[in-house]
Order: C-alpha cells, then sequence, then structure tokens
C-alpha cells in the first residue's frame, strides 16, 4: 500500500475547532461508522503507536493526547479498551498507566489480563527447561555483539539490537535465526530492532480474536506499527478499522504517520463515539 493510498491527508479540525487534522476524509468516515456500531473494542498496540520509538525502552511513554482519548473512551458505556502489545505484562503496565478498565494482552498474545483474578502464565518444567537454553544461546551472541542487550519475558527472551550498529544487530539476528528457528518448541518474531523468542505459540491476532469473543464486541478497532502488528490487521472483519501507524507494507486500509496522529485519531473516535451513544 503506498502512502497516497492510505487515507492520510489534511481535514478535519480538532476538538477546539482550530487546529486542522492529518487525518484523511476517508479515514474520518470509517472513524464515524464503526463509532456507531453496538459494542465497540478499541484496542492499541503501544511502542511506535501510543508511545514513540526509544532507545531504551523503559522511558517509553504514551503522547498525552493518545494517553488522554483513550483514557476517556475506557469510560464510555458500550465501549472496551486493550492494550495489545510485545511487552510482557509488568513492563506494559510499567510505562502505560493504562486505565483501570484496559485489558491486557502481553508478550504478543501469551500473557493476557481480563482484570482481578486473572490467572498469570505459567510454563510447564519442558518449556522452563527450552527457555534457559534459549537464552544460553542469545548469552553467547549478545556477549560478540556489543550494542545488544537480553529482555526476558515470561514466555521467552528478546534480543534487543536498537543500539547496535546496523551490520552488527544483522549479524546477531542472523546468528540466532540460525541456531534456533529449527528447534522444536521455540517460536521468533521480528520486530523493530528486536528478535522475540518465545516457548509459547501466540500472537497478537490471536489476541485481537480472543478479546472480540471475550467482550462480545460488534466491531473493533485496531492502530499498530509493527511487523507483528500486521497479526492483529489480518484478523480484522468487515466493519473493523484497522489502522498502520508509519509507512511500511500493510494490509491495513488507512494508515497515519506517526504517534502524533495516534492522537488525532483516538481524539476523532472519542468524538464520534460520545456523539453516536449520546453522551
Amino acid at each position: 500500500m503506498t502512502p497516497e493510498a492510505s487515507g492520510t491527508g489534511e481535514a478535519g479540525t480538532n476538538n477546539s475547532g482550530k487546529t486542522p487534522l492529518s487525518l484523511s476524509p476517508e479515514l474520518l468516515g470509517a472513524v464515524r461508522r464503526v463509532a456507531g456500531t453496538e459494542h465497540l473494542l478499541v484496542a492499541m498496540d503501544f511502542d511506535g503507536t501510543m508511545a514513540p520509538l526509544v532507545d531504551h525502552a523503559d522511558d517509553s511513554r504514551a503522547l498525552p493526547r493518545a494517553a488522554a482519548a483513550f483514557a476517556a473512551l475506557a469510560c464510555l458505556p458500550r465501549t472496551t479498551t486493550a492494550l495489545i502489545s510485545g511487552r510482557a505484562l509488568g513492563s506494559l503496565r510499567a510505562v502505560a498507566f493504562p486505565p483501570e478498565e484496559t485489558l491486557l494482552i502481553g508478550s504478543h498474545g501469551a500473557e493476557v489480563w481480563m482484570g482481578p483474578g486473572s490467572a498469570p502464565l505459567v510454563l510447564d518444567d519442558a518449556q522452563r527447561e527450552l527457555r534457559g537454553e534459549v537464552r544460553q544461546v542469545l548469552e553467547e551472541i549478545a556477549a560478540h555483539a556489543p550494542g545488544t542487550l537480553l529482555e526476558d519475558k515470561p514466555a521467552g527472551v528478546v534480543l534487543h539490537t536498537r543500539l547496535a550498529a546496523d551490520d552488527v544487530a544483522e549479524d546477531a539476528v542472523a546468528a540466532a535465526r540460525a541456531v534456533l528457528q529449527d528447534r522444536r518448541g521455540v517460536f521468533l518474531k521480528n520486530g523493530n530492532r528486536v528478535l522475540e523468542t518465545s516457548v509459547v505459540h501466540a500472537s497478537k491476532g490471536e489476541g485481537i480474536t480472543f478479546l472480540r469473543q471475550a467482550t462480545a464486541a460488534t466491531a473493533v478497532v485496531f492502530a499498530g506499527d509493527d511487523t507483528t502488528d500486521e497479526d492483529a490487521l489480518g484478523r480484522l472483519l468487515a466493519g473493523d478499522l484497522g489502522v498502520k501507524v508509519g509507512l511500511d507494507f500493510t494490509q491495513a486500509e488507512f494508515r497515519v504517520e506517526s504517534p502524533i496522529h495516534v492522537g488525532e485519531l483516538l481524539e476523532a473516535l472519542l468524538r464520534e463515539r460520545k456523539q453516536a451513544l449520546g453522551a
């Protein structure tokens, strides 16, 4: 999909009625349509979508406009908000400060929080042993790849390469894939300067499908920026709204250029949802 065909452009005004929006008339029309559904699920990726990408994961924060509109959506009737992230749930909570009502999908779908009493992810003995073997492989690779580092998650280990030189990052990821890609029970995903490893088969697509069924949503809005978000975008149905953040190839019908515009998108959705509900 080309940027010209993706639904970006100059149109509309924000809540103050003064500042031009970057959302196209086509995207605003799609927002208006989906906002009128009976039960709306607003599911968002976090890093690179509500929050700009940063070098250090702990420094990530949602942009204020996106956070405020998302929190306001969470308070509306017949409206469910969710975050679907590659982060572990603990990491996601630490940086996203999600509204109390917001449902959480972490570790690319391996972790699920549906409210108080939700059971944590528990690996069996074989999975724990395999996760340890994966970590040993990645530790050896990272030791010879300056600028790379490891992040432990409940279901696996992540090789981060954002701080490494491009050639070092490529070599490290290639080395890890060469060792791990055929290992039974290990699942690999490429992301923005990361290689995700997991001993639990899960995806953001499965997360979207689960949330739709669990909330009885009649329409879903999902926005994401990464390769792994394509799994979720691919699970959307007719009547849903999928938005790609950034200029990479996508199967989404619409796109916005950056997290700044995600704030505008959520504000437009909030405005249209409140009108549809008579709130």
